[in-house]
């Protein structure tokens, strides 16, 4: 039994206070094992029940708990014991919900990182984790064999799909020899505090840092947002494209529906047109997506040319939803847009106006059952409805850092989690996101978020994307300057800025207006849709160093 030492935790006085004032979450067991929960019990009950859809894959219940059973064994057989990490490098495809329940199953540690992390990012995620196993697509195999001479802990390396015979040429192990095992395996019980899960963020500021999930997470996840928010019953479909490497997408695709008897839409890779393939196909109930995603559904689906009908509940989150693209998204499609923020560290959505089922435009919504949500001001103290102020949060999930003290130290304080985000919490509790932190404007006085700017900027028709930061002003300290991309045909000029500030007055107050505007090609974003500011923002600091 490799048992995680101490040492890679916080110490307890780091630690955030955990609260479960939900029954729910009273009664989770002291020890117990999540996949016997989530996959043996529901599949006790629902065998010959499509748990996962794959385009045109049916995999039962039943089916997918013997491939899980048979991957476990021949994880066993390959050394993984309690308490070891094995890596998944994968897409949103069958076998990483297989192998993500086999390693639980076992007592081992799941670590499913990002389709888009290259071999430094891998083989940082690897070293820091200590990785005895990487399981991996062969379609993403190049980048882990460019990392392999700097992993350090890794033995084995398994590849899904690809030629056996080249597979084993390289001295790989092919997934297909897992999966020859017996399809009968016992859960190994663990605390309900013991680690099951790290997820790494994404990192945009930095090297990727990792965050470290406790058993219980799965269930509190699950009897939480999953019951009092979605409403999950054994009829749902659930699908999205937030990979399972994110919380958002770990949560909606290898946990909640699996509580339920419900069944898991995959879509390895996201378009619109593949998405909707699926809503109509798969009899999607519930879909959960980024703001990104959702607008490039605005701009390229036709509604007639779809059956979406089987659609009661769209979720969204990870960046601002915007007032406008709510509003689009209603008119195109007539259905409502239930905003959600949740962070990697808290596992999973703690605020969304899915509380209430009441959606006021431009804000997100209200603190999920069994989280406490605040505005604080610097010296901590609660501020009133409506003033700017730093979100703090509580509830039975909490910020774990991986092998991170300093990280812990800046992220905890009180008992309370630092969301690192500027907002305000208006008489109803409604939560409207102003800015993360370090993208606060701070002008002449005046704290200022971007996504405001944002928002007034993309509702000009040449306007195709916008980006707004603060810059460097000897006077004023910051001044607002926004990065516009232009709709095609569209020709810059210095009469469009002066039209696009324009534009902004009386959408936002004049102390807001952008000061300056420059048209670019594309603004930068990661893969899921996250505008990167801090880039735009690095690129005027070596513009004043020339």
């Amino acid at each position: 039994m490799a048992k995680i030492p101490e040492s890679y935790l916080p110490p307890p006085e780091l630690r955030p206070r955990r609260i479960y004032s939900l029954e729910e979450f009273k009664n989770i067991p002291q020890k117990f094992n999540s996949t016997e929960i989530l996959l043996d019990q529901t599949a006790a009950k629902y065998g010959d029940r499509t748990a996962i859809y794959f385009d045109d894959q049916r995999i039962s219940y039943k089916q997918l708990q013997a491939g899980v059973n048979r991957v476990a064994n021949g994880l066993r057989k390959l050394g993984v014991e309690e308490g070891d990490r094995v890596l998944l490098r994968m897409p949103n495809i069958p076998p990483i919900i297989v192998c993500n329940f086999a390693i639980i199953k076992i007592g081992a540690v799941s670590l499913p990182t990002s389709v888009l992390f290259a071999r430094t990012e891998i083989a940082h995620v690897a070293n820091l984790s200590e990785a005895k196993v990487i399981l991996v697509a062969a379609m993403m195999l190049g980048e882990v064999e460019a990392a392999k001479a700097d992993l350090k802990s890794v033995k084995t390396i398994v590849v899904v799909g690809g030629d056996e015979n080249e597979v084993r040429a390289k001295g790989y192990t092919p997934y297909a020899d897992l999966m020859k095992n017996p399809d009968q395996c016992e859960a190994v019980k663990r605390d309900r505090m013991d680690v099951s899960v790290l997820l790494f963020t994404s990192g945009t500021t930095g090297l990727p840092k990792g965050t470290a999930h406790f058993m219980e997470e799965s269930l509190i996840v699950a009897d939480g947002f999953g019951k009092y928010c979605w409403e999950v019953s054994d009829r749902d479909v659930i699908g999205g494209p937030a990979p399972l490497a994110m919380a958002a997408g770990y949560s909606t695709v290898a946990v909640i529906p699996f509580r339920y008897g419900a069944g898991v839409s995959l879509i390895p890779k996201f378009d619109p047109v593949s998405m909707f393939k699926n809503i109509q196909n798969h009899k999607i109930t519930i879909m959960s997506a980024l703001p990104t995603a959702y607008r490039k559904m605005l701009v390229d689906i036709n509604p007639k040319d779809w059956d979406y009908s089987s659609l009661r509940f769209c979720t969204g989150g990870g960046e601002a939803l915007t007032a406008k693209t709510y509003l689009d998204w209603k008119e195109k499609f007539g259905l409502e847009i239930y905003e959600g923020l949740g962070t990697t560290e808290m596992m999973f959505v703690f605020i969304s106006s899915a509380v209430t089922k009441k959606v006021k435009p431009g804000a997100i919504g209200t603190a999920c059952p069994g989280y406490d949500v605040r505005v604080v001001n610097e010296s901590f103290e609660q501020v009133k409805p409506g003033e700017v102020g730093k979100m703090i949060v509580r509830g039975p999930t909490g910020t774990i850092y991986w092998k991170d003290n300093d990280k812990q130290k800046s992220s905890v304080r009180d008992g309370w989690c630092l969301a690192g985000d500027v907002v305000t919490m208006d008489e109803d509790g409604y939560v409207q996101f102003l800015s993360r932190e370090d993208d606060l404007i701070k002008s002449s006085g005046y704290r200022i978020g971007p996504e405001e700017i944002e928002e007034a900027l993309v509702t000009h028709p040449a306007v195709a994307d916008a980006g707004v930061v603060g810059v460097p002003d000897p006077i004023m300290g910051q001044k607002t300057k926004a990065f516009v991309q232009l709709k095609p045909g569209i020709a810059p000029s210095e009469e469009l800025k002066k039209a696009l500030v324009e534009h902004c007055k009386g959408k936002i107050a004049v102390y807001k207006l952008p000061r300056d505007i420059d048209f670019i090609e594309a603004l930068p974003r990661t893969a899921v849709g996250k505008l990167l500011r801090r880039i735009l923002r690095q690129q005027e600091v070596e513009k004043t160093k020339r």
